[in-house]
C-alpha cells in the first residue's frame, strides 16, 4: 500500500510538472506572437514602397524590415492608399507607416517621429511636350495633380496661395501621374527622388519644373503613448546603427541610385 501511495504521489507530481511546462510554453508562444508590428504601406510608391512580382518591397519597406529583424519583431504589412494609411495610424490600427511620411508640425502634434532617415524635395513635373512650362511661375492658373493626404499638396498651396493654381486630388499616385503624362492636368507634384527614379525606370515623358518647392525630412511616426515611445526609441537606436555601419546609405543607393539619407539630399 505504501509503495502504491508513493507511486500515485509521483504520478501527480509528474502531471503537475508537465502542466507547468505546458503553461510555460503557452506563455512563451503568447510572448512571441505579441512581437508583431503592424506597418502600413501603399504598395504603389516606387521605389519606396511598391510591389514587385506580388511582393512588397522598396527603400522604406526594406528599411523597416531590417530594423524589425534586428529588434526581433515580425511585420504584418497593411496596404492601402496613403490617406487610408494615415487614418488607420490615427485610429491606432497601425503601429507606424513606412511610406515617405514627411515630418511636419501638424503631424508632430499627433505623433512622435523617429530621427529622419531620408530627405525629399516637393517637386513639380509636366509633360515634355509642354514647352511653355519650365518654371514654377509658368504653372500659375494651371491644374496640378497630387495624392490625397500627401503633404506635397500643403507645400503646393503655400507656394501658389489659395487661388494660384487648381489642385486636383487622387487616391493613388498612378492616377495622378497618368493624368500628367496624358496632359489631362498641366503638372503633378511628388517627391523629387521618387519622380527621378520613376522617370528613369519607365522612360516617362515627364520633365522637372524648376527647383523643389521645399525640402522635407522623412521619419517613422509612432503614437504618443507608452508603446509608441518604446518603439520610437528602439527604431531611433537601430537607425543610428544603420547610419553608422553604412547600411542606410547602401539601401538608398540600391533603390534611388543616390544617397538621400543626408540633409543635403533633394
Amino acid at each position: 500500500m505504501k509503495k502504491y501511495i508513493t507511486l500515485i504521489a509521483g504520478l501527480v507530481a509528474a502531471t503537475t510538472l508537465l502542466t507547468a511546462c505546458d503553461n510555460k510554453t503557452e506563455k512563451t508562444s503568447e510572448t512571441q506572437s505579441s512581437q508583431e508590428l503592424r506597418i502600413g504601406a501603399t504598395g504603389l510608391s516606387f521605389p519606396s514602397a511598391y510591389k514587385k512580382d506580388g511582393k512588397l518591397t522598396g527603400f522604406d519597406v526594406e528599411l523597416a524590415e531590417t530594423i524589425a529583424k534586428d529588434l526581433n519583431y515580425n511585420i504584418v504589412w497593411v496596404t492601402s492608399d496613403f490617406s487610408g494609411l494615415m487614418g488607420q495610424l490615427e485610429a491606432k490600427k497601425l503601429d507606424t507607416v513606412a511610406n515617405v511620411v514627411s515630418i511636419t508640425p501638424a503631424r508632430q502634434e499627433k505623433y512622435d517621429f523617429t530621427a529622419p532617415y531620408s530627405y525629399y524635395g516637393s517637386q513639380l513635373v509636366t509633360n515634355k511636350s509642354n514647352e511653355d512650362i519650365n518654371t514654377v511661375d509658368d504653372l500659375k492658373g494651371k491644374t496640378i495633380a497630387g495624392v490625397l493626404g500627401s503633404n506635397h499638396l500643403v507645400n503646393l498651396k503655400k507656394a501658389f496661395g489659395d487661388n494660384g493654381v487648381t489642385i486636383r486630388t487622387y487616391e493613388s499616385r498612378d492616377a495622378a501621374m497618368n493624368d500628367a503624362i496624358n496632359n489631362r492636368v498641366q503638372a503633378y507634384v511628388n517627391s523629387r527622388p521618387i519622380l527621378l527614379a520613376e522617370i528613369k525606370e519607365n522612360n516617362l515623358p515627364l520633365k522637372l519644373v524648376g527647383e523643389p518647392l521645399v525640402i522635407e525630412a522623412v521619419g517613422f511616426p509612432f503614437q504618443k503613448d507608452e508603446k509608441g515611445k518604446e518603439l520610437k526609441a528602439a527604431f531611433d537606436k537601430e537607425l543610428e546603427v544603420l547610419r553608422q555601419d553604412g547600411r542606410l546609405k547602401a539601401l538608398s543607393e540600391k533603390y534611388f541610385g543616390e544617397d538621400i539619407t543626408a540633409k543635403a539630399a533633394n
